[in-house]
């Protein structure tokens, strides 16, 4: 008897444990699902139009959410330098809206013009990041700065001056420099309609949420190869993986080039989406409310998974839908609702970077 209670006593604990277990390691999502349950039940939305929503922006910015994992698991933390990714998609639409060239057919040429733009970012900013191994998240961060500014640079000065454009629609009136917003009419739901069915009054984007998926396997695709073991192997140990003979260097600029690829492809349909570019500000925040996405997902600095990517967009954009509703139905102001979810953003990232510094000091000790 006393054996057989003492069995039931330890199958009593190791329930409790592993139940323990799974509260704290998913303690992030599980508070925002709790969120997102208040948000939508103060906000007075239906639960179709929300679903509507959720849908449409998981075909939006999911991929620029996915952009995010490969540098994770190469040990470079969150890659805050998407921002260029998404500035190379905007100089590929920027080129097919100078050739006016609409459709899906506009459409694939804006990702064949920003590829190559992508790849070569890619690699500058991994060579970049190599000279700073362990600030790789706050070198990422400035090189998005400094990017904004050669932007500003090249698009208010150069373009109708130094590179010969002369199309009224885009230049500003003084002859020189592109304008604050451009109209994207011409490739405006060409990946989203190019099949869509409405399932219970719901729109689903076949095409776009197919491409996505793709890269999604894609990207599982490649942390199952010997590429992606190298990748883990940079992100368990650098000095280890270098005395096993990895070429560092070398994979970590892959990396970067896969996550700005994609980067730029994700604003690219981001943008077809939107069906306008702002031109000085659309690329401006991608980086900060995509990596604010997968933290909430349950993702780490050092650890994130495309489960973890794909429940970030869900309850990251639900509290984006229903915030500002909620706000103005709870405390008569929607800009109440509009703060709470700019601080959700930061102060999740915030935290984040506080646990992994805590991490790694005790790891030290």
């Amino acid at each position: 008897m006393d054996n057989i209670d003492l069995k039931k006593n330890l199958k009593k604990n190791n329930y409790k444990r592993k139940i323990f277990s799974v509260l704290t390691n998913n303690s992030v999502p599980i508070l925002f699902v709790i969120l997102c349950i208040i948000g939508v039940y103060y906000s007075g939305l239906s639960v179709k139009y929300v679903t509507d929503e959720v849908v449409t922006r998981i075909g939006r910015n999911l991929l620029l959410v996915l952009a995010l994992i490969i540098p994770v698991i190469a040990g470079m933390g969150l890659n805050f330098a998407i921002v260029i990714g998404a500035m190379a998609g905007q100089i590929g639409i920027i080129i097919v809206k100078i050739l006016d060239i609409g459709g899906i057919g506009g459409f694939l040429l804006a990702v064949l013009f920003a590829t190559p733009f992508a790849i070569l970012f890619g690699y500058w900013t991994g060579k970049i990041l190599n000279k700073t191994k362990g600030r790789e998240m706050i070198t990422s961060m400035i090189l998005g700065f400094f990017a904004m500014g050669l932007w500003q640079l090249v698009f208010l000065n150069f373009i109708g001056n130094i590179i010969p454009v002369k199309n009224p629609e885009i230049i500003l009136s003084r002859g020189f420099g592109l304008k604050n917003a451009l109209d994207l009419k011409f490739i405006q739901y060409s990946l989203d309609r190019a099949i869509s069915i409405k399932i219970m009054g719901i729109n689903i984007p076949v095409v776009t949420l197919i491409v996505v998926a793709l890269f999604a396997i894609a990207t599982k695709y490649i942390v199952k190869t010997k590429l992606g073991q190298d990748f883990r192997a940079l992100g368990q140990n650098l000095h280890i993986a270098k005395v096993a003979g990895i070429n560092t260097d070398k994979k970590r600029i892959i990396a970067m080039i896969i996550s700005i690829v994609m980067a730029a492809w994700g604003q690219i349909i981001f943008l077809q989406n939107i069906g306008t570019l702002n031109t000085y500000a659309s690329h401006e925040q991608v980086g900060m409310f995509a990596i604010a996405a997968i933290l909430i997902g349950g993702a780490t600095v050092t650890k994130a998974t495309i489960g973890e990517a794909l429940v970030g967009v869900i309850l990251f954009h639900t509290l984006f839908i229903v915030s500002p509703q909620a706000g103005n139905n709870m405390f008569g102001d929607a800009q109440i609702g509009e703060f709470f979810r700019v601080f959700i953003a930061y102060g999740v990232i915030g935290i984040s970077l506080v646990l992994h510094a805590m991490q790694k000091h005790s790891s030290k000790k």
